[in-house]
Formats: C-alpha cells, sequence, structure tokens
C-alpha cells in the first residue's frame, strides 16, 4: 500500500456505536488518500469487535495495552502515522464529506511552514443547532480563546475535530500527557510558540461537533481545581487579558456545579492579582452567578 497523503486519527474508548459513525464519516471524505488510523485507549471487547467488522484497506487501528487518556492515544495515533498530514477526529464527532479536501488545498497553499488548518463547524446540541466559531481566529491566540465580547458561546473556538496540521509539527509538539482536562487548548498555546506556525481557517462549516457528551472525566468538585492548576501552569501562554477570561468565563461555571462556591471569591481576587479583566468578563462572571444554567441554555438554544 501506498504512503498516504492525510493521516486520520481517531482515540476512542467505549463507545463503538458513535466511533463508527465517525469512521463511516472519515471514509465517506472526497480526498481519498489516507489512512484511518482509530486508537483504542485500553481493553475494550466491543469496540475492537466493531473495527474487525469494517473492512476497508485504508483502516488500521491499533489499542493500547492500558487506558492512558485521550492525549497518549492521540499521541500513539501520530507515531503509528505515515501521511504528510495529521488530522484529529473526536470519537463521538463525524465530518461533513468535503473536510479534508478544502483543509488540505488550505494547507498547501499556506505560506506559513507548519500551517494549523481549523474550519467553522455545526455544533450539534440536544435542542439546537449553531455554526461557530461567529469570529475567525487572530492574534494573541489566547486572547481569541477566552476573550469573549458578548454574552454567548461560539465566538472564537478551534475544535480538535476541525485540525489538520503537518505530521513534523505534531512530533515536535505532542499531546501532553496526563492532562485532566484543556488537552487540546493546552496543545494549540503550546504548537503557536513554535517559529512557523499559523493558524489557516476554512470558514464553511466542515464537520458536526456533538456538544452533548453526556460523561465528563473529572468529578464537577474537583473540575474548577484543575481547571485553575492548568491555568497558573501556563501562565505565560496568556495574556492578562486571556487569562482573567479564563478564569471568569471558563472556571466560573465549573465551581457553580460543584459544592465549593465560596471559591467564587478567590476566582475574582486572582483575575485582577494575576490578569486583567474587562467589564464584559465581570458582566459574564455575574450572570453566571444570577440565571440558573437551565434557563442559559433555554436562552442559547433560543438565540441559537
Amino acid at each position: 500500500m501506498s504512503i498516504p497523503e492525510v493521516s486520520v486519527v481517531i482515540p476512542t474508548r467505549g463507545r463503538p456505536e458513535s466511533v463508527g459513525r465517525a469512521i463511516r464519516s472519515a471514509l465517506r471524505q472526497s480526498f481519498e488518500d489516507l489512512e484511518i488510523i482509530p486508537v483504542v485507549d485500553g481493553p475494550d471487547t466491543e469496540t475492537a469487535s466493531l473495527l474487525r467488522t469494517m473492512d476497508d484497506e485504508r483502516l488500521r487501528w491499533i489499542q493500547l495495552d492500558c487506558a492512558s487518556g485521550g492525549s497518549a492515544a492521540r499521541n500513539a495515533g501520530v507515531d503509528a502515522a505515515r501521511g504528510k498530514w495529521i488530522a484529529f477526529l473526536d470519537d463521538d464527532d463525524e465530518w461533513l464529506p468535503e473536510k479534508i479536501q478544502k483543509q488540505v488545498a488550505l494547507a498547501e497553499a499556506s505560506s506559513f511552514a507548519y500551517p494549523i488548518v481549523c474550519s467553522r463547524l455545526i455544533a450539534r446540541g440536544p435542542k439546537a443547532d449553531a455554526i461557530w466559531p461567529r469570529k475567525r481566529p487572530r492574534s494573541p491566540l489566547s486572547e481569541y480563546l477566552f476573550c469573549r465580547s458578548s454574552v454567548f458561546q461560539g465566538e472564537g473556538l478551534i475544535q480538535t475535530s476541525s485540525l489538520l496540521t503537518k505530521r513534523e509539527l505534531m512530533r515536535m509538539v505532542p499531546f501532553q500527557a496526563g492532562l485532566r482536562k484543556h488537552q487540546d487548548w493546552d496543545w494549540l498555546l503550546r504548537a503557536a510558540t513554535v517559529d512557523g506556525t499559523g493558524i489557516e481557517f476554512e470558514p464553511e462549516p466542515l464537520l458536526i461537533w456533538n456538544t452533548d457528551r453526556g460523561t465528563a472525566s473529572v468529578g464537577s468538585d474537583q473540575a474548577d481545581n484543575v481547571s485553575r492548576e492548568w491555568l497558573q501552569a501556563n501562565r505565560a501562554l496568556f495574556t492578562p487579558r486571556a487569562y482573567a477570561g479564563f478564569l471568569l468565563t471558563v472556571v466560573t461555571p465549573q465551581v457553580l456545579q460543584g459544592a465549593n462556591k465560596h471559591r467564587l471569591f478567590s476566582i475574582v481576587w486572582e483575575a485582577f492579582a494575576k490578569g486583567h479583566p474587562r467589564a464584559i468578563d465581570l458582566l459574564l462572571f455575574l450572570g453566571f452567578c444570577a440565571i440558573p444554567k437551565p434557563v442559559r441554555y433555554f436562552l442559547r438554544s433560543s438565540f441559537s
């Protein structure tokens, strides 16, 4: 079999039905010069049984000896990949048919040595779809991701299943193994510091992101601490505005889901002490505290 142009890495565990849908969306791509590498993260009889039934020479799957997390599974897929370009697909998302074709064209025409190609997507929730992101990526990347200018989500977003980049860059900057949260943000912010990298953006939606994922890997009473520890460890990758924005718009909802509401004061204190909060950040913080989560979801669905 000849060396493919694109390697598709799909980490998965315990979701045979959804990973089957994801794989089929990759097999239906109009760009056919690719290989598809599902990486089963540890023992998983049902998923392994499904993969054995999928007959396509472009599909070759690997299984890790033990569950090691999404970052390790993606890195294992990159290590096994042969293509010039690496594309990632989460096991509960699906690509539209021209996703890879359009992104490879952007990548090949890029002036960057290591283009990071992403696109708009269809964010599919239980009650409504939305087209995200509403704004194109910009610099600094941390402010694009974490500095909102409206009360609704979806302004700045680079989602893992939208990514395509050079295998060479993935070897230089692998995903950080062992992270319990924010694996995609962590990789993006670190990769963006490499000389020669740059974001290429396709404005057409090229995938479906199923946002109702069901289960969380970190308990709600620990999630905010995990996020704050990650933020503090990576402070150099954030501008002061992005640092405050992350605390007030990402960590705050996690605190409100748990039983430790007293942590809200320390979040505001840290936002001012180590960051530069804007008026919209403080407005969103107050909105999270005052408006119940079901009401926020209803308003978001209505406007979407």
